[in-house]
């Protein structure tokens, strides 16, 4: 699980971006409490290779508001948490794909297990990444997804 967590700290840009470590999972918790700093927005967009459009409809927020979020204050509750789910399925998919590459490739990909959408797109709900770190699991233990 430690091993995880600075997956995801690494994907939304660890010390740099948040000026501290967190070393826990009780750290991450307070800091999507807090609300991530637009900096997170930045670093895991670049890192998915998600354009904006793709990242706002992935974490269920216009692209509107997260153009305002990147210029200024920090992220809210809600949006800290769902940037964190899609770090979190971005980090498990780099880990159970073996390759930074081939796992974007795969996020941005039609799923037949997921109904013809692509995961990234079903990242907008708890219950769709659920279902997409399922697929995953299955892939990292020898499934066919």
């Amino acid at each position: 699980m430690a091993q995880e967590l600075q997956a995801v700290f690494g994907e939304l840009g660890g010390r740099q971006t948040f000026g501290r470590t967190l070393a826990s999972e009780n750290d991450m918790r307070e800091a999507i409490r807090q609300g991530f700093p637009p900096a997170a927005v930045e670093v895991l967009m670049r890192a998915s290779g998600l354009t904006l459009k793709e990242l706002a409809t992935a974490l269920d927020l216009s692209t509107r508001s997260l153009q305002r979020r990147r210029r200024s204050g920090r992220l809210a509750r809600y949006e800290s948490d769902r940037l964190y789910r899609l770090a979190r399925i971005v980090a498990l998919a780099d880990e159970f794909l073996g390759d930074h590459e081939r796992a974007i490739r795969w996020l941005k990909r039609p799923n037949g297990a997921l109904g013809g959408i692509a995961p990234v797109a079903a990242l907008d709900t708890e219950l769709g990444a659920r279902q997409v770190e399922n697929i995953l699991g299955r892939i990292a233990y020898g499934g066919i997804s």
